[in-house]
């Protein structure tokens, strides 16, 4: 294959997980100064926290797929967790671009509450393909349950 690019499963997951990121993080940025000015529950954690967090639940994620997508025999329930995956992907960039970029707080919630729903849908259907694949998401799951209660509070509180 010299002088060919050799596109492997791997690399579009790490590539998709890359552009979640990326996205996300650039909606993360707007309206600080709209954010900074909300109130906040004592419980939320320091705003470097959410950076790292986020840094090793998408390395997570990226193993998770590749683990679940590299396990044979495939079955259309591998499509179907991957799809999940696209879609898991596709409400976290929203879950951004609806609190940060556009203020929606309620929204939000709900985004972040389906965010957390496909995350658990995921964990629960490749368990039988992949148990190691299943596990390296459960921080993914606990993190946007948390996620979902911070925003649900934060929309109490600026109510």
């Amino acid at each position: 294959m010299s002088g060919q690019l050799k596109v492997t499963a791997a690399s579009v997951i790490v590539l998709a997980v890359i552009a979640v990121a990326l996205i996300g993080s650039h909606f993360s940025v707007m309206n600080r100064d709209w954010y900074y000015g909300l109130n906040k529950p004592s419980f939320q954690p320091p705003n470097w926290v959410f950076g790292a967090v986020w840094t090793v639940l998408f390395i997570l994620a990226a193993i998770s797929a590749i683990l679940i997508w590299n396990t044979r025999p495939q079955t259309p329930l591998t499509h179907w967790i991957m799809a999940l995956f696209a879609l898991n992907g596709i409400l976290n960039v929203l879950w951004s671009a609806l609190f940060f970029g556009s203020k929606l707080i309620y929204p939000a919630i709900w985004d972040a509450a389906l965010l957390c729903l496909s995350t658990v849908a995921i964990i629960i259907l490749a368990w039988p393909i992949s148990r190691a694949g299943s596990i390296l998401l459960i921080p993914y799951a606990l993190w946007t349950a948390f996620a979902t209660y911070l925003t649900y509070t934060i929309s109490k509180l600026n109510a």
